[in-house]
């Protein structure tokens, strides 16, 4: 009967290892997937923001109007664009004109 709990316990403990192993392998590939999907979707978002002040500059240069400036803050378009600063400064204009358009909406009501 030793034998038997003896076998028992070995194939457990093996049991316990191979699952720990093939749990700490999926761990590894998700959080590797994930850190592939995060650069990737900030990429994409460094792109947008390119495209976007492309397109401004384009038509405040056929409008006549001064370069749009890529923070806000006075930098032409020729020094290096701080991504986050230009995704924070979208934010709070995003939020102002929210902010705006509910005090439009309260008023008109």
């Amino acid at each position: 009967m030793s034998n038997h709990l003896v076998q028992a316990f070995f194939v457990g403990r093996a049991l316990a290892e191979v699952l720990t192993e093939k749990l700490e392998f999926a761990l590894t590939d998700a959080l590797s997937e994930l850190g592939k999907f995060d650069a990737e979707a900030r990429e994409q978002v460094r792109q947008f923001t390119e495209e976007v002040l492309e397109r401004a500059n384009r038509a405040a240069e056929a409008a006549g109007a001064s370069s749009y400036t890529s923070t806000g803050s006075g930098q032409t378009s020729s020094e290096p664009v701080d991504v986050q600063a230009s995704v924070d400064e979208l934010r709070a204009e995003i939020a102002t004109l929210r902010t705006e358009l509910q005090r439009y909406r309260s008023n008109s009501v």
